[in-house]
């Protein structure tokens, strides 16, 4: 049952505009009205909503000192032709203040936890900051661990977002554009960049982009991701989402652009290239011999998270003779008995193996490590020992999982995920060709695919010899600098 609100005793020139406000509001028990007389003939009325409203700064920093205005500021406020500059110097000094015009306006800025201030005699409307800020510590990022260099993340209010982005680059040509996103409910978006790095056609277009976004309501960067990629077919991302400021800055120091989001702790990395899902922070931190090593041991598992299990399976199924005579023995005697061809052992594994990665990723913390590990342990115990897989495909998928771990992005390791199924299929049809058509096919969707108009495969395809330094090999970062 909804009880009547009490009925305040609102002059008639703000009665009409209070109630147009209500109206767009569903009438919802959560708008809050403050009645305020200033001296003898000037009335006030604050409307703001609980919950995301401060009302502290509402009592102390807007109540307290309307009340306490004097007969001339009143004649002053009412005489001048800025009562916004007026109220903001002499009466609410310490608030943020804007005005408004039509009831829209009004909401807008009362979803976003702002009060409006309605006066008597005063014709002009305004919106005051008054809004709560709840906010999470920054903390060490969870999807990306680090493990040499700064230890804070991202979190879900975006103005905390840009100030860490400028303590870790105090740069003056530093850009931080700010837009709101949404047709319904409007959020408040920055696109982040270095001036004079960044390329302006890339720029007009990602903004174009983000301008023609016609949905009501944006929840997180990820699903801004999906309404401006270049190829909503390709399983590849043709962007890159990080919670990790200093990964963001090395970007913008790259000519790239950082798109956030309020309330998603996420920020968009574009345009990229394949070769930026292989790149950590780490990899510059650390001496260029260690981190030459780890670049090339991500490229070596990216290929064996793609390509092991399709390999196995034609080579047990199509080309035992290019097996060495010692392998080929151990496999057929560890597959003795075995229910189920390699193709069907390698689905059954793969999917229970994803099964467990969802599982232990959905369940609590503690709980999901449990299950993954010993979920994986009596699983795999128990398909041996009934004969339903191999244990040499046991090796395989497991080898095939702690490879694509290895990745330190996590949307490639996903793709590459997808693709290891297709093919999975393409060699058990036509084994090793097979494989190399599906290779073939990959490298030319690569090669085809863009990112905001730059090439996917680049620098190694166009050719870039300035940034050749960067890709497999890290080059010594005096030599990468003298270039």
């Amino acid at each position: 049952m909804k009880f009547p609100k009490k009925e305040l005793n609102i002059p008639e020139n703000l009665k009409y505009f209070k109630n147009e406000i209500v109206n767009l509001l569903s009438n919802s028990d959560d708008i809050k009205y403050k009645e305020i007389s200033v001296g003898n003939n000037l009335y006030s009325l604050i409307i703001y909503i609980d919950g995301i409203t401060d009302i502290n700064k509402i009592e102390l920093e807007i109540t307290l000192p309307l009340q306490k205005m004097q007969n001339d500021e009143l004649k002053e406020l009412k005489a001048t032709t800025s009562p916004e500059s007026f109220i903001s110097n002499h009466v609410l000094p310490d608030m943020q203040i804007s005005t408004f015009i039509t009831a829209k306006e009004a909401v807008q800025g009362l979803l976003n936890g702002k009060s409006v201030l309605l006066l008597n005699e005063i014709d002009t409307f305004f919106l005051l900051g008054s809004q709560k800020f709840e906010n999470r510590s920054i903390e060490q990022p969870e999807s990306e661990v680090s493990i040499r260099g700064p230890r804070d993340a991202f979190i879900e209010e975006i103005v905390s977002n840009t100030s860490l982005i400028r303590k870790h680059l105090p740069n003056q040509n530093l850009v931080i554009e700010n837009g709101q996103i949404g047709s319904v409910a409007k959020k408040k978006f920055s696109l982040v960049y270095l001036k004079g790095v960044v390329d302006k056609n890339t720029l007009e277009e990602i903004s174009f982009r983000i301008n023609c976004i016609t949905t009501d309501n944006i929840q997180d960067t990820g699903e801004i991701e999906q309404l401006i990629e270049d190829n909503v077919l390709s399983p590849f991302p043709q962007m890159i989402s990080t919670e990790r400021p200093d990964k963001t800055v090395a970007f913008l120091q790259e000519g790239k652009v950082a798109l956030l989001l309020q309330g998603s702790p996420f920020a968009l990395i574009m345009p990229v290239s394949l070769n930026d899902h292989f790149k950590s922070p780490e990899d510059y931190y650390n001496r260029w011999h260690v981190g030459s090593l780890i670049r090339n041991l991500r490229y070596s598992s990216a290929f064996v998270a793609l390509f092991l299990p399709s390999i196995y399976i034609a080579m047990v199924s199509f080309h035992q003779g290019m097996i060495p005579t010692t392998l080929a023995l151990s496999i057929a005697g560890a597959r003795e008995g075995v229910a189920f061809p390699s193709f069907l052992e390698a689905i059954i594994m793969e999917i229970t193996f994803e099964i467990l990665r969802e599982a232990g990723v959905r369940l609590p913390r503690p709980v999901g490590q449990t299950i993954g590990i010993v979920g994986g342990l009596v699983i795999g115990d128990a398909v041996v020992r009934a004969q339903i897989v191999s244990p040499i495909m046991i090796i395989v998928v497991a080898l095939t999982a702690l490879a694509s771990f290895t990745l330190p992005s996590v949307s490639i390791s996903v793709s590459f995920r997808m693709l290891r199924f297709l093919l999975m299929i393409a060699a058990a049809t036509l084994g090793l060709y097979g494989i190399i058509l599906g290779f073939i096919m990959i490298s030319t969707h690569l090669v085809g695919l863009r990112s905001f108009g730059h090439y996917y495969t680049t620098p190694v395809a166009p050719i870039l010899k300035k940034e050749l330094g960067d890709v497999i090999f890290r080059l010594p970062l005096t030599i990468v600098k003298k270039k």
